[in-house]
C-alpha cells in the first residue's frame, strides 16, 4: 500500500480552504475537511473539492445509535469522498451498521474508526473517562473491534500503529495523525512524532494539519512531509 500525506484543512470556511488548495499548482495533494469547515461549508464544500481532483477523507467521527448512524453514513457516502470514520467507542453494532452503509452506497470509500484522539492522554482517559487499561491496550481492543465490524483500519497515533499492526495484521490501515517535524512545537497534540519515525513504524497515512497550513510556505512543507515521509 502507498503510504500518503493528508493536510488537515482546519479552516473556518470555503474562501479560506479554496485560497489554501490554490496554492498547490503542481499537485493535489489529499486533503482532511473535519467539522469545523464541514458545518461552515457543507457538502456543496466536498463536491468542490472533489471536482478540483483531490482525494478527501471527511472526518466527521460519528458516534451515535447504530440505526442514527447507518442513515447519516449513507448520505456521506454519496459525496462520493475516499475515506471517512466513525468512534470506535460507539460499538461493533454501530461500526457495523456504518459499513453497511458504506457498502450499499460507495463501497471504495474507506472507513475507519477512531480509537483515542491523539490529544487524549492515558492519565486523562482513567481519570475522566473511567478506561481502566492502559491506552495500548485501549488502542489494539478498540482495532480489533473495528475489524471485526469489517471496516478496514482505523486512527490512532502514530505511536500506536505497530501495536495495531501486531492486532490486526500489516494490511489494517492506520492513519495517524499528531504528526510535528522535529524542530516544531506540539501544540494540543500529547501522543505525537515526525513524518520520518511514522514512515518507520509503518503508519499507511499521517494526517497533518498547523505544520503545513500555518507555515509560511505551505507547497514547501507538504513536499518536505511527503520526502519525508514517503522516502522520496
Amino acid at each position: 500500500m502507498k503510504r500518503e500525506v493528508i493536510i488537515a484543512c482546519d479552516f473556518s470556511s470555503q474562501e479560506q480552504t479554496l485560497a489554501f488548495l490554490d496554492q498547490f499548482t503542481d499537485v493535489k495533494p489529499f486533503v482532511k475537511i473535519g467539522m469545523e469547515l464541514f458545518y461552515s461549508a457543507g457538502p456543496e464544500m466536498v463536491k468542490e473539492i472533489k471536482k478540483r481532483g483531490h482525494k478527501i477523507f471527511l472526518d466527521l467521527k460519528l458516534h451515535d445509535i447504530p440505526n442514527t448512524v447507518y442513515k447519516a453514513m449513507k448520505n456521506v457516502a454519496k459525496l462520493g469522498v475516499d475515506m471517512t470514520n466513525v468512534h470506535a467507542a460507539g460499538t461493533v453494532e454501530m461500526m457495523k451498521a456504518a459499513q453497511r452503509a458504506i457498502d450499499e452506497v460507495n463501497p471504495t470509500t474507506q472507513l475507519i474508526a477512531v480509537t483515542q484522539l491523539t490529544s487524549t492522554s492515558e492519565e486523562v482517559m482513567q481519570e475522566e473517562l473511567w478506561i481502566n487499561h492502559p491506552i495500548n491496550d485501549t488502542v489494539q481492543h478498540y482495532a480489533l473491534n473495528a475489524k471485526k465490524a469489517g471496516l478496514c483500519g482505523v486512527v490512532c497515533s502514530p505511536l500506536e500503529a505497530s501495536l495495531v499492526k501486531d492486532a490486526c495484521g500489516e494490511d489494517f490501515v492506520t492513519v495517524t495523525p499528531g504528526i510535528r517535524f522535529d524542530d516544531a512545537s506540539k501544540g494540543d497534540q500529547k501522543r505525537v512524532t515526525t513524518p520520518a519515525m511514522a514512515r518507520e513504524i509503518g503508519s499507511h497515512y499521517i494526517v497533518v494539519g498547523r505544520p503545513i497550513t500555518a507555515a509560511e510556505n505551505p507547497v514547501e512543507a507538504y513536499a518536505r512531509c511527503v520526502r519525508e515521509f514517503e522516502g522520496e
